[in-house]
This record gives C-alpha cells, sequence and structure tokens, in this order.
C-alpha cells in the first residue's frame, strides 16, 4: 500500500482565504469607485442642463418683462385710452398714505 504524501504548499487554507478576500476586497472597491465616479459625473451633467434650463428662463422672463414696460407706458395706455373714447379724469384718483 502506497501512503498520500502530503504536499507540502507554499501557503496554509488561511493564509489562501485572507489573500483571496483582500483581492476580492480591493476589486469592489475598484469597481465601486468607477461605478459612483460614473453616477457623480452624470449627476454633474444633470446639474449643467438644469442651469442652462434656469438660465434660459431666467432671459425669456426678462424679455416678458420689458414687453410687459412697454405695454404699460403711459404713452402706449394713453393712445388706447384715445382710442376708446376715454377720458383722464384727475378726480377719480385716490392716493392711500399708510
Amino acid at each position: 500500500m502506497a501512503k498520500k504524501q502530503k504536499k507540502n504548499s507554499r501557503f496554509s487554507k488561511r493564509e489562501k482565504l485572507v489573500y483571496s478576500l483582500g483581492i476580492l476586497s480591493f476589486a469592489a472597491l475598484f469597481a465601486s469607485k468607477i461605478f459612483f465616479g460614473a453616477q457623480i459625473s452624470n449627476l454633474k451633467m444633470n446639474i449643467e442642463k438644469i442651469n442652462y434650463q434656469i438660465e434660459n428662463q431666467e432671459k425669456k422672463n426678462e424679455s416678458l418683462t420689458m414687453q410687459v414696460n412697454e405695454l404699460t407706458s403711459y404713452e402706449n395706455v394713453s393712445g388706447v385710452i384715445k382710442e376708446l373714447g376715454l377720458a383722464y379724469n384727475n378726480e377719480n384718483i385716490v392716493v392711500i398714505n399708510k
């Protein structure tokens, strides 16, 4: 009967386990860094898109405010008043003080 010889390996089972867990944790850390980096860059792009939309909306609001100011100017209002046959009556103006 031949006896089985025990192979002497360089590392014990515990050392192999520790090394494999270390390598796996390093790989998981590396993968999570890449994944979260991609998520952060995606969020930054979305923030820039929203900022661009906000700037465009502010420009539209400013333009509309200017149009309102033009339409409510005294010259424009007085033209509409004369066109409709109305008159400016200073007695109808009431001043309220706090």
